[in-house]
């Protein structure tokens, strides 16, 4: 069994690379995190500006979609060009617009194009990393994403302060940062599209992938609880009375224990097979959503942060290393781009049926999320026949 050393060593420097440009990338998501303030303030209501930035989840979604097609027909370095250049495109027109119809359609579009290019990167990674070393690989990979997530909108809230203008225009500018590094230094990865493949191919072969559709299904699950971190997660520590920094608070734990533990916890699940890793980081997950219904101290509610964050540490890097394994090197990009579509429909399921049920019986929507996190578990831990490439 290689060390993790030898596993950091082995992985090539395009690799090292791809990371770079994420955390670049991830870094300067300035204008999301800020756009429903940003919107506030320039006269639109609370409910207006949520509407807009919802629109930016639809965009996501398009993405998931075209995102795995572009990276299997134009190649992944290519679609990841187009993201980046496209998304400050974009981002700059967004900042001119003042019409709230525009505002809305550019924030879709802003959404679409800066999305795009996560199925290419995925693939792009498979591409590069053998096997044995892919949980590794991954794992930088999400180092890379919350460590600039992590840093990014402390830096945006000293930009905001001073002009909102400085978010679009250094958010627009690190996207062409990561754009000119992809150009010139990624290499073009897969190509795998032919011209005499059928319309539709890669979807009815994904279709008829039992183990892979086992995974989304139990993917979808997971993705619906985990986005009640910014939805009912916000209102329990709100019904407890406690201010908004304590659940901001709360969340940047989340972000913290990432990039202080997860690469460790990488070293131990890369040695263990992947679908009980996936199925037991998806049952804490569940566990400690599930548990936040009985919290009621600030010291209760980061315990909960603590296991379901564990969870996350647990599955995440095996769960897209196991969907790089199961994906058909001619279908990775589309497979991918499917496996995005699951965290997409999350985006649009979780938060908004979440409420819903939160408004109701919050007792019930947590115990949901329970149940939810022992469903995604034991379709991961059920005996699946080995699929073919």
């Amino acid at each position: 069994m290689t060390s993790f050393r030898d596993n950091f060593r082995a992985l090539p420097p395009a690799a090292w690379i791809l990371f770079a440009g994420t955390f670049i990338n991830r870094f300067g998501t300035f204008v999301i995190p800020f756009l429903i303030l940003y919107l506030t303030r320039i006269g639109f209501t609370s409910a207006k500006a949520g509407l807009a930035v919802g629109a930016y989840g639809l965009g996501h979604l398009a993405a998931s979609m075209l995102g795995g097609h572009l990276a299997d027909r134009i190649g992944r370095r290519n679609t990841i060009v187009l993201s980046m250049f496209g998304s400050a495109a974009a981002m700059l027109a967004l900042s001119q617009a003042r019409a709230y119809p525009a505002i809305v359609i550019l924030t879709c579009i802003t959404g679409s194009l800066a999305e795009l290019y996560r199925p290419a990167s995925y693939a792009l990674l498979g591409d590069l990393v053998p096997e044995e070393h892919r949980v590794v690989a991954f794992g930088l990979y999400r180092f890379a994403v919350n460590l600039g997530f992590a840093a990014g909108p402390a830096t945006a809230g000293f930009l905001a302060d001073h002009s909102f203008a400085l978010l679009f225009i250094a958010d627009a500018g690190t996207s062409v940062v990561y754009g000119l590094i992809a150009l010139f230094a990624l290499p073009h990865g897969l190509r795998t599209w032919m011209k005499s493949e059928r319309s539709g191919e890669a979807l009815r072969v994904a279709m008829h992938d039992r183990p892979f559709l086992i995974f989304l299904l139990a993917t979808l699950c997971i993705t619906v609880v985990d986005f009640q971190m910014g939805s009912t997660f916000a209102l329990h520590v709100k019904s407890l009375g406690f201010p908004s920094r304590a659940y901001g608070l709360l969340i940047s734990m989340n972000g913290m224990l990432i990039v202080v533990f997860e690469l460790g916890i990488t070293q131990w699940t890369r040695r263990l097979p992947p679908r009980p890793m996936i199925a037991l980081g998806y049952l804490l997950a569940g566990a400690g959503f599930a548990l936040t219904g009985i919290a009621r101290t600030l010291p209760a509610l980061a315990a909960t942060v603590v296991i379901w964050t564990l969870g996350e540490m647990v599955s995440s890097p095996v769960a897209s290393a196991y969907a790089v394994q199961l994906a058909p090197e001619r279908y990775r990009g589309r497979y991918l781009g499917l496996v995005m579509m699951m965290w997409s429909f999350g985006m649009v399921i979780g938060p908004s049926a979440g409420t819903f049920v939160f408004e109701r019986n919050p007792a019930a929507l947590w115990t949901a999320c329970g149940v939810l996190g022992v469903i995604g578990a034991i379709l991961m831990l059920q005996r699946q026949q080995t699929t073919t490439s």
